[in-house]
């Protein structure tokens, strides 16, 4: 009888899959239909035409991506469906035959809850929940989970298996992070499901699945506030490059191709830094104050002479006159705008009272001077050198990166500004020209360009004009979408921003990198507890609804700027608007792992989340002593071959004065199969330092020199916490020449 049922569930997936083979072969014609028309001219057909394209290319790549595992579960009803079936199978992605009955139910769908939530107790209309699961377009195992006691006595009830769940979690890692669509909890799902609005703070220990939830979250408020959010998009918010690598995959999985993920490093257009500052500088350039001085900064390049200034132009004379400059200067700021927009405004101001100047000048002499020969007037005076070094010097126009680095740069200038700063305070800013910006400078950046403003003069214009043609535009597209009936695949922002009128047809990820004011309809932050004052600002930027996922672990915060408490992060951002959910199962660490961090973490005075592990192995932590370096390295490469022999991801986690030698080392054992940094993870073996392994996880963890760890990082007890739960399987130490066994341990 199982074998019956195994038949009949692998003829239903291959069903499914020849109905998404069929739907993308059909979306693949129409697209080569689409792109052979020609429309000629009139704007509103190739709006038209690029709305259907848009829409098709869509489609195509969401089919595509959803590849292997597109079911992995069915519901058994207590009271039929519509089209009456008492079968509900659950997917990455919908799907419906050629008269359009449901075949496949979306996983973020409202009738897919019972497949998370419910129990014997709750069943939620459900008599029974099975796991369909796959390699690759085959369903190799069925099972059970019996709500209705009833149906125990049925034929064709399957009860085998360790569980979908504990099957996933003893899967060997890839280096690379999979959808838990398949094996969502209840507490998760609670969590994914929550509703759009405010701030919502997720707060869970190491192997809680924080990640996994955060982004299973964006992907189903994608699907439930498409209309809201297809526009704007959703954020994703992480703490490096190594860690946007690692989720990359997840999403697109899902279904979701348009969110954008982004390091903060990578929050200003045109930066991407990954350089980080030395603890103290990072703490003082992510601290809050920081938004003043850039304000006073900004100010402070508005300078008004001490004395008159003689000006020639074409042969006159005009005086300058400080108040001049003073009351064009007080009707520039009357207006609000920012830094480099009030400059034209204090410039046109200043134009017309030296035209008036020099017009009564002439006139004076006998000269008549009528309204065309006052424009000819304002232009020489506009070109004027001795006009335009006035002007600069009262007004110069600035870019973000200048201002910055001028900061910097200018010992004297940051004095003037920070009076009552310390010599020491100021000279951890001290840095030249050209240096590279680093990641706590990205705030700052940001912080400059939103008092600043455009650069170019005729930028606002030519903004205003574009938008203008973007709404005529977004229109045609709204118009084309509902002629077309595909409302919900694809927006009519997404249209517009493929036209071939354009440059290129851009994703809303190359919008959005491209333009630094660009607001987003939700915005989801991982290792959240890592950001400092000054990122936050960057964020609620981006955020003016502030709707936020909020993802992270205080225990964990190993920055110099991070917070150890979301009260105080959050409070002063935005007052008491924030709600807390807490993820207690920890699903990825075996409970020996758990146990040997919690106390380590104790010891050393962290305050950690308490978890309960669903699972343990056979491999107890353990803690070895060398008596050299030469030891240290052997025994370390000796463990990553024990473990990368048993299968699966090895990740070797040392302090940065340990990771040259340990880098040759591994390199010339493991050839190939080894790599530091980002490249690591798509090794067998990854060397990181405690702050790249933030976020990831692996089968096996050898972590090098823990007292070197806690000596040679910010918070190094939580840099400690973190890398001792990296592991899914095994975890070792090794302990340098003369060191004592973590505290606690």
């Amino acid at each position: 009888m199982a074998d019956t049922e195994l038949a009949r569930e692998r003829e239903y997936v291959a069903g499914l899959y020849a109905r998404l083979d069929s739907l993308r072969e059909e979306a693949e014609r129409e697209l080569t239909t689409v792109r052979r028309e020609d429309v000629g001219g009139n704007h509103q057909s190739r709006s038209e035409r690029d709305a259907y394209a848009r829409a098709y290319e869509d489609r195509i790549s969401q089919l595509r991506e959803v590849g292997e595992r597109l079911a992995f579960g069915r519901l058994e009803l207590i009271d039929p469906d519509a089209d009456g079936s008492d079968l509900r199978y659950i997917g990455r992605i919908g799907l419906r035959d050629e008269n359009l009955e449901p075949l496949l139910l979306d996983w973020r769908a409202p009738q897919a809850r019972a497949f998370y939530q419910a129990t014997a107790a709750t069943p939620l209309g459900a008599r029974a929940r099975r796991h369909l699961t796959t390699k690759g377009r085959d369903v190799v195992r069925i099972e059970d989970e019996v709500f209705d006691s009833t149906l125990l006595d049925e034929e064709g009830t399957q009860l085998q298996g360790e569980g979908a769940l504990l099957a996933a979690l003893s899967a060997q890692r890839t280096g690379q992070m999979h959808d838990i669509v398949s094996t969502i909890q209840a507490e998760q799902d609670r969590v994914i499901r929550s509703d759009l609005s405010g701030v919502l703070v997720v707060q869970g220990g190491p192997g809680t699945g924080k990640t996994a939830v955060a982004l299973h979250r964006a992907a189903y408020l994608l699907y439930t506030y498409r209309e809201r959010l297809g526009s704007s998009g959703v954020l994703v918010v992480g703490p490096s490059r190594a860690f946007l690598q690692y989720i990359n995959a997840v999403l697109p999985s899902l279904g979701e191709t348009g969110v954008v993920l982004s390091s903060l490093g990578q929050l200003y257009p045109g930066v991407e830094a990954t350089l980080e500052d030395a603890p103290a500088v990072a703490a003082l350039k992510g601290s809050a104050e920081m938004a003043a001085l850039v304000k006073r900064a900004v100010r402070s390049r508005q300078r008004v002479p001490e004395a008159d200034q003689t000006l020639e132009i074409n042969g006159e004379k005009l005086v300058l006159q400080p108040s001049l400059i003073a009351d064009a200067m007080a009707k520039a700021r009357e207006s609000g705008k920012p830094y480099n927009e009030g400059r034209v405004l204090f410039v046109k101001n200043v134009l017309t009272q030296l035209t008036k100047q020099l017009t009564e000048q002439l006139r004076r002499r006998g000269s008549t001077v009528d309204e065309a020969d006052q424009a000819y007037l304002r232009e020489d005076i506009r070109t004027a050198y001795d006009v335009r070094v006035a002007l600069n010097t009262a007004w110069i126009p600035l870019t973000p990166e200048k201002l910055i680095e001028d900061l910097y740069a200018r010992p004297q200038w940051l004095t003037s500004l920070t009076g009552h700063w310390s010599k020491a305070k100021r000279e951890l800013l001290r840095r030249d020209r050209g240096s590279e910006f680093t990641v706590s400078d990205v705030p700052l950046l940001d912080e400059s360009a939103e008092l600043l403003g455009d650069y170019e003069p005729g930028d606002a214009a030519k903004k205003r004009a574009e938008k203008a043609q973007r709404r005529r535009d977004i229109e045609n597209a709204k118009n084309a979408i509902r002629n077309m009936g595909v409302d919900g695949m694809v927006s009519a922002e997404s249209v517009v921003s493929g036209f071939a009128e354009t440059t290129a047809s851009l994703t809303t990820a190359e919008r959005a990198a491209s333009d630094r004011s660009w607001t987003y309809g939700h915005i989801v932050v991982d290792e959240a507890q890592e950001l400092s004052p000054m990122q936050w600002r960057v964020l609620l930027r981006k955020s003016p609804l502030r709707s936020f996922t909020i993802v992270g672990d205080v225990a964990q915060a190993s920055s110099a700027a991070s917070s150890t408490s979301w009260d105080a992060t959050l409070s002063p951002l935005i007052g008491e608007n924030w709600r807390l959910e807490e993820l207690t199962v920890n699903y990825r660490t075996p409970s020996q792992i758990v146990d040997a961090a919690e106390r380590v973490a104790h010891a050393n005075g962290l305050t950690v989340t308490r978890s309960r592990s669903v699972r343990t192995t056979e491999w107890p932590v353990s803690a070895d002593e060398t008596t050299t370096d030469a030891r240290l390295v052997d025994r370390t490469l000796q463990l990553a071959h024990e473990m990368a022999a048993s299968g699966g991801t090895v990740a070797v986690i040392a302090p940065a004065s340990r990771t040259a030698e340990l880098a040759d080392a591994l390199a010339e054992s493991f050839g190939n199969d080894a790599g530091a940094g980002v490249a690591g993870l798509s090794r067998t073996v990854a060397l990181l330092e405690p702050p790249e392994a933030k976020g990831l996880e692996f089968d096996s963890v050898v972590v090098v020199s823990p007292a070197g760890i806690v000596a040679e990082n910010t918070r190094g007890a939580s840099a400690l916490y973190v890398a001792m739960t990296r592991s899914t399987q095994r975890l070792a130490l090794v302990l340098s020449p003369g060191e004592e066994p973590p505290a606690g341990l």
